[in-house]
């Protein structure tokens, strides 16, 4: 089998997507700080910030493709801590995709939906970046950079995600499902819109762009735009629970550290006619569960 390399392999897209990738790959993921064991991966300690260490990696595995989903990726984190995050979300992506040309071969970086502004969605691929939080701007700078040196490079922007948590790394629905299931209320946005898509799927799409060596910018959305509180209410349902613990509240009305966009939904219609194709959310959250 071919090599795949995968950074973040700790982290929850990581995490998923290594499992994913083992089908048809030799698969090696990286940590820093928390080690995990995934069945069919070899994982690997390395600090991708220093250059030799990195250098040293791509020697040591000589990947045949990477996808890279190492990053600082809290919008708070980023907006308090610019120089570190910069350091992982640009310098880094930038060192990676340098490795990647000098070596001809197919790279996926993972990006973000929180490049743009949220006044203009649904978002296509060439629409102009307008980031509003340190961040969404970090990202479009990765992605600006890493184009530049390696034209070749698949540029994934990634939605909001769910799903399977790692060991050390939970998605966004973990803590919404132990609420509820405890009978305790949450309070979700009316007034924020993404497309999710779960870890799973999220997974698919990169392994995707690499199999079929996209070039340029690809969204990988799900295919249901929704609401946070409408998303809740979805949750609820399928976990039987009532739906009067989902407590409407709005965005506009909660001052946070790092700026929100309000509606950073992404069309990937290009996503879904290269094969990439997501359930719908309630198929998605329904097998999660089971799961």
């Amino acid at each position: 089998m071919k090599k795949l390399l995968v950074t973040g392999a700790s982290g929850f897209l990581g995490w998923n997507l290594c499992q994913q990738a083992t089908a048809n790959w030799e698969v090696y993921g990286t940590y820093f700080t928390h080690a995990v064991t995934i069945p069919g991966t070899n994982l690997l300690k390395t600090d991708l910030t220093n250059f030799s260490d990195l250098e040293e990696l791509f020697k040591q595995v000589n990947p045949d493709a990477v996808i890279h989903t190492a990053a600082a990726s809290k919008p708070n984190f980023c907006q308090t801590n610019k120089e570190e995050s910069h350091a992982i979300n640009v310098d880094v992506a930038v060192n990676i995709a340098r490795l990647c040309s000098d070596r001809h071969i197919p790279c996926a970086f993972t990006s973000t939906d929180l490049v743009f502004d949220g006044k203009n969605p649904l978002y296509k691929e060439d629409d102009p970046v307008c980031p509003i939080n340190v961040y969404g701007e970090q990202k479009a700078i990765a992605e600006q950079k890493m184009s530049e040196i390696y034209p070749k490079i698949a540029l994934c922007r990634m939605p909001l995600m769910f799903g399977v948590p790692s060991p050390v790394s939970p998605s966004s629905i973990q803590g919404m499902i132990g609420n509820l299931k405890a009978g305790k209320e949450i309070n979700l946005f009316t007034d924020e819109y993404r497309t999710p898509a779960s870890g799973r799927a999220a997974s698919q799409g990169l392994l995707l762009a690499v199999e079929k060596q996209v070039q340029g910018i690809l969204h990988l959305g799900g295919k249901d735009r929704i609401s946070r509180y409408d998303f809740g209410l979805l949750l609820a349902d399928i976990l039987q629970v009532s739906t009067d613990l989902i407590v409407p509240g709005k965005q506009a009305d909660v001052v946070m550290v790092a700026p929100r966009s309000p509606d950073t939904s992404l069309d990937s219609s290009k996503a879904f006619a290269l094969g990439y194709q997501p359930l719908s959310l309630k198929e998605e959250l329904t097998h999660i569960l089971k799961s």
